[in-house]
């Protein structure tokens, strides 16, 4: 950080500081809550309180990931808080640092935070999150087996039931069902448009065609709906059909093009693609958005105060999130443009914000 002045780097440190600080927090609140919504299957099968910790402990990075955009605000906050209360944004704006020098430093500590939710929400993330989900099932489900990766594959005694993808939290696309005799010969092969998990091991196919295969003559079946008993739930077959807003980058874009390249709706994962991008770049103009409220109406407050507005804005941009997301598959909207128009909106704010602080 040689290019950064002394009073920058100090801006620096508070900045980094703050987060880290905040991402402690957060990161312990959320193991807690985690853990304790691991105590109804704890004793199922052979799923145990250790299990439990180490599939907190697994899940770490991810939520890390998913709280870097808030933590990166509200740390600033802090921060930068700590800095106007102890008058040394006064003494930085007195020796001749404008507005946006200040901002300078706090726009390296977001490519930072950047380049972490990168590391994050890429490298470690998904696949420890991955992990968990499997060791968790294996734990708690013995007597199913599983195999393969990306689809997922799964014996459930004489049948081999294989998914495309998951497409929601108990149904899943593209469902093939294969029938397996006592000396290993194909009796039946099924497919199902998709298929919806009706609790337990209850399933309903729809769109649902067969061939069955009896010496040398073939029987075929079509069907709009088909019910199916399994051992194999919704929660075990997820754990390779992840859903899309849990895949990363290059996976989400294998899929998008595998989609496209089928002619089949690739909305939900063209929206998790670019939203996965737009969150990742998201920090950088979380850190910026504190610079104009602490130069502004926050310069005296407390950290209470600094914490409540970080939550505020936070949780709005969450949920706006959450509910462009919704409007993109349930309205047909452009995925791209609602995947980034949270990210947007941030920037375009705290550029303006900036801009107009003295």
């Amino acid at each position: 950080m040689s290019f950064l002045g002394v009073l920058e780097r100090h801006v620096l440190r508070a900045v980094l500081g703050g987060v880290l600080m905040v991402v402690a927090v957060l990161l312990s609140l959320g193991a807690l809550f985690l853990f304790m919504g691991q105590q109804d299957d704890i004793g199922i099968g052979d799923y145990s309180t250790v299990d439990a910790i180490i599939f907190v402990l697994l899940n770490l990075p991810q939520q890390g990931w998913e709280l870097l955009p808030i933590s990166a605000l509200i740390g600033t906050l802090l921060g930068l808080g700590n800095l106007a209360r102890g008058s040394e944004l006064v003494v930085m704006r007195t020796a001749g640092l404008s507005v946006w020098q200040v901002a300078r430093p706090v726009a390296v500590a977001g490519v930072v935070l950047a380049l972490l939710g990168a590391l994050l929400g890429e490298a470690l993330g998904p696949p420890l999150q991955q992990l968990a989900r499997q060791e968790k099932a294996f734990a708690k489900f013995a007597n199913v087996s599983f195999s393969g990766s990306g689809d997922a594959w799964v014996r459930d005694g004489d049948l081999l039931i294989n998914v495309e993808r998951q497409t929601g939290e108990d149904r899943f696309g593209g469902m093939t069902i294969y029938e397996i005799g006592a000396d290993g010969r194909l009796l039946a092969m099924g497919r199902a448009v998709s298929a919806r998990n009706a609790g337990g091991g209850a399933w309903s196919l729809e769109q649902y065609t067969e061939s069955r295969f009896a010496g040398d003559r073939v029987s075929s079946l079509r069907a709009a709906r088909r019910a199916l008993e399994s051992n194999v739930t919704a929660e075990f077959l997820g754990i390779a059909a992840a859903s899309p807003a849990q895949l990363p980058t290059a996976a989400l874009w294998r899929m998008v093009r595998h989609l496209q390249a089928n002619g089949l709706d690739a909305r939900e994962p063209v929206f998790a693609l670019w939203s996965r991008i737009a969150r990742s770049v998201a920090p950088l103009f979380a850190v910026l958005l504190a610079v104009p409220f602490v130069f502004g109406p926050l310069r005296g407050s407390g950290a209470g105060v600094r914490i409540a507005l970080g939550l505020m804005l936070g949780i709005g941009f969450f949920l706006l999130q959450q509910m462009l997301e919704s409007g993109t598959v349930v309205f047909g909207g452009n995925p791209a443009l609602f995947a980034w128009l949270p990210t947007l909106l941030m920037a375009t704010v705290s550029l303006l914000l900036i801009a107009r602080t003295r």
